[in-house]
């Protein structure tokens, strides 16, 4: 029943990453970037402390400033800019695809970081996960967009981050936790204005915003309150093995708001390389699945 559980609520959260990647793709159109990750910053803080107040924990986290949390966040940041500024600049079902190369390369820095032992056939999927990025990506052909580059380095700072978190040995609450990666969104938002305001000064980094305007963004800052709630739900019921593979149901969502919304057309190359990393990324999860047990 918790794997049920978990595997519903991992859809869900991945239904609501694409909401959340939607909105913002359709607000950058009118609002800058960062002023958009500033509010939706905000609002995730607003709510996740609210939620701490109601639950009586502590609405900061004692060990805050620990080595590897300060690393975490430091990631976090990284993810959010690049992957944020990956949705403003390319198409969705790109992004999301690359995006999902995630926890190949979070096994790749367990080898190198935590001196994890991986054999020949996570080996050759790690390699397999690779050429699917690079169908997705396609350097030197026509369907290559320079804006690749930022849902690469989204992606590595997403995985640094998640492997941080193994790492690391804190506990926080979901709500503490809410918080926390709300408050990198706010700071990702400031880091944005403040690149575009000194390198960029002719760009306009701040506007007064219509009713229609407000009604996307807010619609984005839900959907990411939403998906990380659910997300935290998802990953503490069930079993982590069973419930991880349903994150790849976003690439179908992206496809169907990225075509059918968006009016992208991805060719065959990025279908082929989103089926590559997919499968790469649950043969992955399962095979470290059956390396667990056997060494249990």
């Amino acid at each position: 029943m918790n794997n049920f559980k978990g595997s519903v609520f991992m859809t869900l959260a991945m239904f609501a990453f694409t909401l959340e990647d939607f909105f913002l793709k359709k607000a950058t159109k009118f609002v800058p970037l960062g002023e958009i990750l500033i509010i939706c910053g905000l609002l995730g803080v607003i709510f996740f402390l609210g939620c701490s107040l109601i639950a009586k924990q502590n609405l900061i986290y004692e060990e805050s400033f620990n080595a590897i949390l300060i690393v975490r966040s430091i990631f976090e940041i990284a993810g959010r800019v690049f992957y944020a500024l990956a949705i403003a600049l390319m198409p969705i079902t790109n992004a999301s695809a690359i995006l999902q190369a995630t926890p190949i390369v979070v096994v790749l820095g367990a080898v190198i970081f935590l001196r994890e032992k991986v054999g020949w056939r996570r080996w050759g999927a790690i390699f397999f996960g690779f050429s699917g990025v690079l169908l997705v990506i396609q350097p030197g052909s026509e369907g290559f967009s320079i804006f690749s580059i930022f849902a690469v380095l989204g992606m590595i700072g997403f995985a640094g981050r998640d492997l941080a978190t193994r790492m690391s040995p804190l506990k926080m609450s979901n709500f503490q936790l809410g918080t926390f990666g709300f408050l990198m969104v706010f700071i990702s938002g400031i880091l944005i204005t403040l690149f575009n305001l000194f390198i960029f000064p002719s760009n306009t980094v701040w506007i007064a915003i219509s009713a229609k305007n407000w009604g996307l963004i807010l619609a984005n800052g839900f959907a990411g309150i939403i998906a990380y709630q659910f997300l935290t739900i998802a990953m503490r019921n069930g079993d982590v093995s069973f419930v991880t593979p349903f994150r790849y149901v976003r690439v179908l969502f992206a496809l169907f708001f990225g075509v059918t919304l968006l009016g992208e057309e991805p060719n065959t190359l990025v279908l082929c390389g989103s089926f590559v990393v997919v499968l790469s990324g649950i043969y992955i999860i399962l095979r470290r699945r059956n390396v667990d047990i056997k060494n249990k």
